[in-house]
């Protein structure tokens, strides 16, 4: 008898679109106004808004930046944007059809603490305010696996020179939504929403730094954390916070996420290296997802020349996962 092993990153048949709703635009279209049409007031609306095309569709697909450059090919978008963590829409890979809940209008960005006047920007402002360009950068999860994905945005250090903070400022803390109601996910007791993240300013300024608008030639997907994520290619994926929705200057290190809920695995810094392995697995390979195969891990995944002058002068400090 001959079984089939699917792997954890192939596409299941039963999340693909039927083939009569995706030529049948217009009956998709009726079946999602009768759906709208059976919600509260509040909510109808916010699915219409939330239905509505991308209001920033027109600036994609950037240009390529062709100082980064990968040692890879571009992972599918059909394999990327169905493998990836979003926990918020559930702890396992497979979040694309959860995170379809995700309302992505109206959405705005809350810029707080140490900077000369606190703000809020909605999302398509910010978005139009940046100069918008595409990056091929490889992504490195703490879970020993890696991907090549070719991100549209823009270098956190404009989103910095938005805020303008003071000079007493030496952290961005990052937050996503909190919203129990859209994403199931949240509901779990036993992890300290809303998400947190939080870098340091220099690594905020580095030019690798990068907040994430779109992927593949278009706005970014839901599942991949829209519409706005970070990016920070030399570091374990679980410090590229998704869907954030403020950004805090602080003098105080942010307690992440990860660190609050298990800090005896996941700390602040968060940098790739193959020599330090995890607490239950090693870190000195991993399976490039789509194809099979493993590769030696890189320090800082690759990316040193660009950022480990950020930490040459740490001592005592835990810069790993």
């Amino acid at each position: 008898m001959h079984i089939m092993r699917r792997r954890g990153w192939e596409l299941p048949e039963h999340m693909a679109t039927p083939e009569h709703l995706f030529f049948d635009r217009r009956a998709f279209l009726q079946a999602a106004g009768l759906m709208a049409a059976t919600l509260s007031p509040a909510a109808a609306m916010a699915q219409r808004i939330a239905d509505l095309p991308d209001p920033t569709s027109d600036l994609y697909p950037a240009k390529r930046n062709e100082k980064f450059k990968l040692d890879r090919p571009i992972t599918d978008e059909a394999i990327n944007t169905n493998y990836n963590n979003f926990y918020e829409f559930g702890s396992s890979k497979s979040i694309a059809r959860a995170a379809q809940a995700l309302r992505l209008r109206p959405w705005t960005i809350k810029i707080e603490g140490m900077v000369e006047k606190p703000q809020e920007v909605g999302i398509d402002d910010l978005i139009r305010k940046m100069p918008l360009e595409e990056r091929l950068y490889r992504h490195r999860c703490v879970e020993a696996w890696g991907m090549a994905i070719p991100w549209t945005g823009f270098p956190l250090a404009k989103l910095v020179d938005l805020a303008k903070p003071t000079s007493s400022a030496k952290y961005v803390r990052m937050e996503t939504f909190l919203d129990k109601n859209m994403a199931f996910g949240q509901r779990a007791p036993y992890y300290p929403w809303p998400y947190v993240e939080g870098v340091t300013m220099a690594e905020a300024m580095n030019d690798l730094a990068f907040v994430v608008t779109g992927a593949y030639g278009k706005p970014v997907s839901k599942s991949q954390g829209a519409p706005l994520r970070l990016a920070l290619p030399w570091k374990y994926g679980f410090k590229s916070i998704k869907s954030i929705t403020r950004v805090i200057f602080t003098d105080q290190r942010p307690k992440t996420f990860w660190e609050t809920l298990q800090s005896s695995e996941y700390g602040f810094w968060a940098n790739v290296n193959p020599q330090v392995p995890h607490p239950r697995w090693s870190q000195a390979t991993e399976e490039v997802i789509g194809t099979g195969q493993r590769r030696p891990t890189l320090l800082f995944n690759g990316y040193g020349e660009f950022v480990a002058d950020l930490y040459k002068d740490l001592k005592g400090e835990r810069l790993w996962a």
